[in-house]
Parts: C-alpha cells; sequence; structure tokens
C-alpha cells in the first residue's frame, strides 16, 4: 500500500465536538450535557434524511435546525444572543491535543479534510484554529449537495487531490464514515476512542446512564454493516508510525 495522502474527518476526528458542552452549559446551567448530544444526534440524523430526500440544505442550516429541535424538545426558552453564541462554537471546536503534531509529523504527504460541513464553516473552524498552514486543502461535500457517506462525497477526495481511493488513507473517529470511506473504496484508519469496556464500565459506576455514555454507546462503537476499517487505532497521534510501516 503507497498512501499519497491522508484524508481526515473534522467533527470528532480532528475537532472535538464535545467542546460545545462548556458553552451549552453556561447558556442552559443544568442542560449542557444532554444539549450537547441531542443536538448532535439530531444534526447528524438530518444530514442522512435530507440526503435520502434529496432536500439538501448546508451543514449550518442543519446544524442550527438540529438546536432549534433540541432546545424546543427540552422546553428551554432562548433569546437569538445566546443561540448565536452557541452556534459560533462550531466555529471554534477545540482541537485535539495531538492533531498539530500528528499532522506536521506526516508533512511530505498531501493533507486534507474531507467533511460534512459547509465550506463557510470549514474554513472558519481550520483558519480560527490555526490549521490552515497544515493542510493542502480543505474538501466540503457542498459541490455534491449529498452527505456522508454517500459514495459521490467521497469522490471529491480524487477530483480536488487527484489520488486514486487506494492511494487514501481515509481517518475518522465516526463508526458510519470508516464504514462510508471502506465502502467506497478507500484504505481506512478508524480511531477507536471510546472501548467497548470503557463502555461497560461507564454503564456499571452509575445506576443512572449519562447522556454522554447514552451518546457514546450509539455513536461510537463500531457499526454491524458488515465493513470493517483497515485499521483501528486510539489516537491521531498512532498515525505517523502507522503510515510509516505502510
Amino acid at each position: 500500500m503507497t498512501i499519497k495522502a491522508l484524508v481526515f474527518d473534522a467533527y470528532g476526528t480532528l475537532y472535538d465536538v464535545q467542546s460545545v458542552a462548556a458553552i451549552t452549559e453556561d447558556a442552559f446551567p443544568g442542560y449542557g450535557d444532554i444539549i450537547t448530544q441531542i443536538w448532535r444526534i439530531k444534526q447528524l440524523e438530518y444530514s442522512w434524511l435530507r440526503s435520502l430526500m434529496r432536500r439538501y440544505e448546508d451543514f449550518s442550516v442543519i446544524t442550527k435546525e438540529s438546536l432549534v429541535y433540541t432546545l424546543r424538545g427540552l422546553g428551554l426558552a432562548y433569546n437569538a444572543t445566546a443561540f448565536e453564541r452557541i452556534m459560533d462554537k462550531y466555529l471554534h471546536l477545540d482541537l485535539y491535543p495531538d492533531a498539530k503534531p500528528t499532522l506536521a509529523a506526516l508533512k511530505g504527504r498531501k493533507l486534507a479534510i474531507l467533511s460534512n460541513g459547509s465550506s463557510d464553516m470549514l474554513n472558519a473552524l481550520v483558519r480560527n484554529s490555526g490549521l490552515d498552514g497544515a493542510l493542502d486543502a480543505t474538501i466540503s461535500i457542498d459541490s455534491q449537495r449529498i452527505f456522508k457517506p454517500a459514495p459521490d462525497a467521497y469522490s471529491l477526495i480524487e477530483a480536488r487531490l487527484g489520488v486514486r481511493p487506494n492511494e487514501v488513507l481515509f481517518v475518522s473517529s465516526n463508526p458510519w464514515d470508516a464504514c462510508g470511506a471502506k465502502a467506497f473504496g478507500l484504505n481506512v484508519a478508524w480511531i477507536e476512542r471510546v472501548t467497548p469496556e470503557a463502555m461497560a464500565l461507564a454503564c456499571v459506576k452509575s445506576d443512572v446512564v449519562s447522556p454522554l455514555t447514552m451518546f457514546k454507546a450509539l455513536r461510537t462503537q463500531m457499526d454491524e454493516l458488515g465493513i470493517k476499517p483497515d485499521h483501528r487505532i486510539y489516537a491521531l497521534s498512532e498515525l505517523p508510525d502507522l503510515v510509516a510501516l505502510a
């Protein structure tokens, strides 16, 4: 396997989507965790529903709609200032601590993001986090008007970077994304940040399952789709050694 390019998912892979929790908790004390988890689940669900219905709206619209759903569903009143402050966090998500060192260690190969995020959202996020100098491309699915894991979304990698699928290592911590990329024909490294053993331990520690634990059970465990990634790693920092061996 000759890897000429590494392409990363953005949300949940390079950027910690859970970092919105501090903002949601500040805006709605006592509700921060459940807002964060429902918001992310609905955000993903809406992207897939809109793809199936062929009623595309870009990810900024979906992110707003899913936040509206979440706050309404929880019976929480809000004003425009609070709403926009929460939304703005998606342009300033925290990077995982090993993201920048990993990208620096991989210099010499083409490095890119392929994300469901809209072009404006991604460009702002990459710029605000200082990754603009480390990436060769930030690719939004906007031009295809369909969200990952649709095959047309992954086809943008070859069109933009000029590398064949078998020359790409696609990296994602999202199981559905890892499966979609592998089904398309990419080499895939899945970041398993939450192991089943850790899940079992989290569930027995309390009589009440927390929203974050429920989210991890639903969205961080490998899906049963008959598709497996090529590599299972536990952090971005493992990638340079993995690529060197390849």
